[in-house]
């Protein structure tokens, strides 16, 4: 994938503003109006799309359309790691554009304090839209943000080191971990996988501890703490690197494509890129889950877009308009086409089945992928930044009993 998101949707959690702070802002949008004039017939939207692929792919969905509505669409695009900041302080200046496209997990902050429109009251359904996914764009209970397309984690496994090997795909934690081990040779890793202090690591992670029974409203719980425990018996295998703690998703693609790893825990956005390596003959599986047949849950990740409260509600029903075109399942497929993500709406990722045979394990593994603020809601940054810490903790040789009791501390005080 592109820098729009840092990796898979998981922009970097920063230090987190307190809610009060954020809803006298968002507020004083909401109540004062816009302050300032606007072209009657120009919409703005403000993405993370600062990668030319994708900046050039969503100004061409705008242009269609702008030209299907009868308005003109302009494209404002921002780091990721900028767009609640850059919300935030518009919100404050009463210069909010007319759509904002949040990160899934940064979208309940706005929300929370009050700063966004129901996208049901516009018009938007949701009719052909998997409830994991509406989840996904809801908080508490409220549609806030329309997902064009979602992504989750898979495993990625290069197939002629595999078949050298004689070894088979892992489908469970055991098979994996063996299936590392065999795998590891001289400065090849059975495999690799991010655990860096950052929401890449976050992000990895949620699988191990999902589908082990995790709860992220209790971080020092026993499923959680086993989920960490694997990961420490990879590093202690030798199957995974010692820089694991330090690498992002995108030094974990590096890796694999190079041979240094066999296996590799990653996402669509990374296909681009492994498609330039002629010679790299790969496959992808969903992530092992702990015993054969349980469900491997993954998390969604992705970005959605969202009508900020403005008070011209005029032009938040035109918005509500251009978001529903640009979450169409026409613009959701051929974004899906471009970017190797899945599309929200069903219909259109049938289809996208069709197109690309290659990935369907991913669909299957979006099928039953979370929401990672679906329990935890605005909460989620503090939880975030308390698993970074407890990873870095662990991998480098705290107990994870230990670290995670610390985690949950964190997460319940925010410091």
């Amino acid at each position: 994938m592109s820098e729009r998101f840092t990796r898979g949707g998981t922009p970097t959690v920063r230090a987190v503003m307190p809610f009060a702070a954020v809803s006298v802002l968002v507020a004083g949008a909401a109540l004062t109006g816009c302050a300032q004039q606007r072209d009657g017939d120009v919409y703005t939207v403000m993405n993370s799309s600062t990668d030319e692929s994708y900046h050039r792919w969503d100004a061409e969905a705008m242009a269609r359309c702008g030209e299907q509505l009868g308005v003109r669409i302009e494209q404002r695009s921002v780091p990721a790691a900028q767009v609640m900041t850059k919300a935030l302080r518009m919100a404050s200046s009463r210069s909010l554009p007319d759509i904002v496209q949040f990160d899934a997990s940064e979208m309940p902050v706005f929300a929370e304090a009050g700063g966004l429109v129901d996208l049901r009251t516009l018009g938007l359904s949701t009719r052909d839209v998997p409830e994991g996914i509406v989840n996904f764009g809801s908080y508490r209970g409220t549609y806030y943000g329309a997902a064009r397309s979602v992504n989750t984690l898979a495993l990625f496994y290069n197939k002629d080191i595999l078949d050298e090997a004689g070894v088979e795909v892992p489908t469970t934690w055991a098979e994996l971990r063996e299936a590392a081990k065999t795998l590891t040779q001289g400065k090849r890793y059975g495999v690799a996988l991010s655990a860096g202090g950052a929401e890449d690591g976050v992000f990895q992670f949620m699988p191990f501890m999902w589908s082990n029974g995790g709860d992220e409203r209790k971080l020092d719980g026993p499923r959680v703490v086993q989920a960490l425990d694997y990961w420490k018996a990879l590093l202690k295998d030798g199957s995974l690197s010692k820089s694991t703690v330090n690498w992002t998703q995108a030094d974990v693609n590096d890796q694999f494509m190079a041979g240094n790893a066999a296996m590799m825990i990653n996402g669509p956005w990374q296909v681009e890129t492994l498609n330039t390596k002629k010679s790299l003959r790969w496959g992808i599986a969903e992530i092992p889950a702990p015993e054969a047949g349980a469900p491997s849950v993954g998390p969604l990740g992705g970005a959605v877009l969202t009508v900020p409260r403005t008070g011209d509600e005029e032009r938040e029903r035109t918005a509500g308009r251009i978001v529903a075109c640009l979450s169409g399942e026409k613009e959701q497929l051929t974004y899906a086409l471009n970017s190797w993500m899945v599309p929200a709406n069903a219909k259109a990722a049938a289809v996208w089945r069709e197109r690309v045979p290659d990935l369907d394990a991913l669909a299957d593994q979006v099928a039953a992928a979370r929401s990672r603020t679906a329990r935890v809601g605005s909460g989620w940054p503090n939880v975030s930044l308390a698993l970074q810490s407890a990873f870095q903790s662990a991998l480098t040789g705290q107990s994870s009993e230990a670290a995670l009791k610390r985690a949950q501390q964190r997460a319940t005080s925010g410091n």
